[in-house]
């Protein structure tokens, strides 16, 4: 039993945003890859997301079988996602009327992402009748556990109406084992209503290739030592303890400054947008600017060649639901260094495709970081474990653990729907 349609709700980023900028990230690329993998499989595809400026049409087609339905809500620039919620009246009043202008029953599912959307989608399943499916990706109870120096804690407001959405949606996708218990202790959610299902990668887009190109094309020496940060510069994924850390790596071994590239990859993001000089003022208060290189998030092809020059990729992030940019990294055959939380500690074979760290001491990533760089054995050991890692997280096993998500959550309600007629 599958949906011939369904409407996939990402109301505060759009899948065609640039992913490592704004509030545009792993999310981003996951419902891209899903969307065209789930039209592949026979299942049509709207995306709802709020549109962010006036030359933007109504509806954009993505891929073939997936659209993109833009809705019009609060003004189009400047709006934070914070301010979001007062919005939501109005973006769930734009699905509504996109869903009106069709023919009933047009849309036999509801997926929503982050729980902004799933408030969308909440109403909207109660008024087409239809399942409610819901991946939260991050949780504010989850992220206040343990808040990056300089951010500010998850407001009540969010975390009433993720309980709200955990306790109405008919299937929650978790991304991992631990975020499935996350939601079963942190918000009574029903195990029996979980579905663990992992994200993917494009293993045919981010694979291994030979380092020395990947470094001619970018400008980087071929006999340096690279550490690579990619994702959003914000707090939550503290991309300052690369910097700390490095900072300390030198004053360990002073010779290795000829030789160390630190790549920062990504856009100011949340409460990063308050202090956007704040990495590169970090990096010359530590007297390593010098070291430090600043890239503009681009295309994948270019992010394919940041992996593939990197010697080792560092993901030190306080939260992450699963953490995309570990497995391109690995499924590119670059080791990671990873904080040991959340879905890392999934995306991660520890000792295997790369190192878990406990805690967020840069003194105790500059100690892995130094070992691995003087065990070139060690790292590419580590290297083919990475490739071999990432080989089990293909978007394709994704897709379909959405759809056997999609089918419990048809026949549950089915089911619930008969109960209520009785």
């Amino acid at each position: 039993m599958l949906p011939e349609r369904i409407a996939v709700l990402s109301i505060h980023t759009s899948p065609l945003d640039q992913p490592g900028t704004g509030d545009a990230g792993g999310m981003n690329v996951y419902v891209v890859e899903t969307a065209k993998r789930l039209a592949q499989s026979g299942v049509e595809v709207d995306i709802f997301t709020r549109a962010s400026s006036s030359a933007l049409p109504a509806k954009v087609e993505m891929a073939p079988g997936v659209t993109v339905q833009h809705i019009t809500a609060g003004p189009y620039e400047g709006l934070m996602k914070n301010d979001l919620p007062g919005q939501l009246c109005a973006v769930t009043a734009g699905v509504m009327r996109v869903e009106a202008a069709r023919p009933e029953g047009y849309y036999g599912l509801i997926h929503s992402h982050y729980w902004l959307s799933g408030q969308v989608g909440w109403l909207a399943s109660e008024r087409w009748r239809v399942p409610l499916v819901h991946t939260m990706h991050t949780m504010g109870r989850v992220k206040n556990l343990d808040i990056a120096q300089g951010d500010k804690p998850e407001p009540e407001m969010r975390i009433i109406g993720e309980q709200q959405v955990v306790d109405v949606a008919q299937r929650l996708v978790a991304n991992t084992e631990v975020e499935s218990q996350q939601l079963v202790d942190l918000y009574s959610a029903n195990p029996d209503r979980i579905d663990v299902v992992n994200p993917g990668v494009d293993l045919a887009m981010f694979s291994p290739g030979p380092k020395s190109r990947a470094r001619k094309e970018l400008g980087v020496p071929l006999d340096s030592t690279v550490l690579l940060y990619v994702g959003r510069i914000q707090p939550l994924k503290a991309p300052d303890i690369l910097i700390r850390a490095a900072a300390e790596l030198i004053a360990m071994r002073p010779e290795l400054r000829s030789s160390l590239v630190v790549v920062i990859c990504g856009g100011a993001s949340g409460s990063g947008l308050e202090h956007p000089e704040s990495l590169a003022n970090l990096a010359v208060e530590l007297g390593i600017s010098d070291l430090v290189r600043f890239e503009l998030p681009g295309a994948r092809e270019t992010l394919v060649s940041w992996y593939r020059a990197a010697d080792l990729t560092v993901v030190p992030s306080y939260s992450e639901s699963f953490g995309l940019v570990a497995i391109e990294s690995q499924a590119c055959g670059t080791p990671v260094i990873a904080a040991a939380v959340g879905g890392l500690t999934t995306a991660v074979a520890d000792n295997v495709s790369g190192r878990l760290i406990q805690g967020h001491n840069p003194i105790a990533y500059a100690h892995v970081l130094n070992q691995l760089i003087l065990n070139p054995v060690y790292r590419k050991e580590l290297s083919a474990g990475a490739r071999m890692h990432a080989a089990g997280f293909g978007w394709e096993n994704t897709t379909a653990g959405l759809l056997k998500s999609y089918t419990l959550a048809l026949q549950s309600y089915a089911t619930s729907q008969e109960v209520v007629r009785k």
